[in-house]
């Protein structure tokens, strides 16, 4: 499982012209699941994601996560994260998990990340997402649940 997580001040998430998804300050994670990818991956990414510490403290270093500060999350589905870019100039999605597969894991990480933390918004799975966000530093990084 991948995500690719920005830290925002707000970011939100409309399909067609309705806002399906919102958070003020926290994160917005865009999820890919790859094939193999079940219960474990899901637990280990639930944990990533509400325990990364990319929030300043008192001291303005990154040393306090969603937990700490109780920000919104904001999960979206994006099966290109998981995009074989190698070679040639068009990526290959052989290394992205099947949509039946990929729902089924991100709908899992949506469930155990509502477990655990108040905030939590989702996009459409599937869906044609218009995404927007401003990003907070700018703070993004790459994060992968083997």
């Amino acid at each position: 499982m991948i995500a690719l997580i920005q830290r925002v001040t707000e970011a939100s998430v409309r399909v067609d012209q309705d806002t399906v998804g919102a958070i003020g300050p926290g994160l917005l994670a865009l999820v890919a699941v790859e094939p193999g990818d079940g219960e474990k991956q899901a637990c280990r990414m639930r944990e990533r994601l509400l325990g990364y510490r990319v929030f300043a403290d008192d001291e303005g270093r990154m040393n306090r996560s969603l937990h700490d500060t109780g920000g919104g999350l904001l999960l979206v589905s994006q099966f290109t994260l998981a995009a074989d870019t190698a070679k040639g100039s068009r990526p290959s999605f052989t290394s992205a998990a099947s949509p039946a597969h990929a729902r089924q894991w991100f709908d899992r990480l949506v469930e155990l990340a509502r477990e655990a933390h108040p905030g939590v918004e989702i996009g459409r799975f599937g869906a044609h997402m218009v995404i927007s966000l401003v990003n907070d530093g700018p703070v993004t990084f790459w994060l992968q649940a083997r």
